[in-house]
């Protein structure tokens, strides 16, 4: 499936081929690539970028490779393999700028951020925007729920995380920013007309 959705293809290549060459660099490599609080001497302004193409570990990989392709292909074919990436950064952008005004408000310790949650949060954003209806089976617990219903409760749910500090380590804000930076992007694109939206 994925030869048809060139992008999507891309994109996971680009993350294993990245994660390896992580395995290889050490903490040299997360140092520079990974995102840190703009306010940390190692931050730099490519991270916002470079963050999610890194992962802690094979599982952080798989789970967001996973979602990438199970979300990636049918937002691709909507939205145009053009449209598609720049949706795809656009998402990756909001999660890291939410993820650092929250760091620099609350003061959070020096640790630097990675993995491509954010862009694909923003994907699961869009497919319930273009696909309200479409029924989406959860793994744990096994419950059909409409998607705009499904990406409605992640999304509470991920504040509520944020808000309250559960699953310490998972950068909450960061996931909201990348369905805030992908809904930005719809509703401009809806403004002035872009077809397909």
């Amino acid at each position: 499936m994925l030869n048809l959705f060139p992008i999507t293809r891309a994109l996971i290549i680009a993350n294993v081929v990245i994660f390896l060459l992580q395995g290889m660099g050490g903490d040299d490599f997360v140092s520079h690539f990974a995102l840190w609080p703009w306010h940390a001497p190692l931050f730099h302004a490519w991270q916002i970028i470079t963050y999610a193409f890194l992962h802690d570990g094979f599982s952080h990989l798989f789970f967001n490779m996973f979602g990438l392709y199970m979300f990636g292909p049918e937002i691709e074919h909507t939205l145009g393999p053009r449209h598609y990436l720049m949706y795809y950064f656009v998402s990756v952008i909001g999660a890291a700028l939410v993820h650092l005004a929250v760091m620099q408000l609350t003061g959070t310790e020096w640790i630097p951020t990675l993995g491509a949650s954010g862009g694909i949060f923003g994907l699961l954003l869009a497919f319930g925007m273009f696909f309200p209806q479409r029924r989406i089976v959860l793994l744990i617990p096994p419950i059909p729920m409409k998607a705009w219903v499904f990406v409605t409760l992640y999304g509470l749910v991920e504040l509520a995380m944020g808000v309250f500090g559960t699953m310490q380590g998972v950068a909450h804000f960061a996931h909201l920013g990348g369905m805030l930076g992908g809904f930005l992007l719809l509703m401009y694109w809806r403004v002035v007309g872009t077809s397909n939206l």
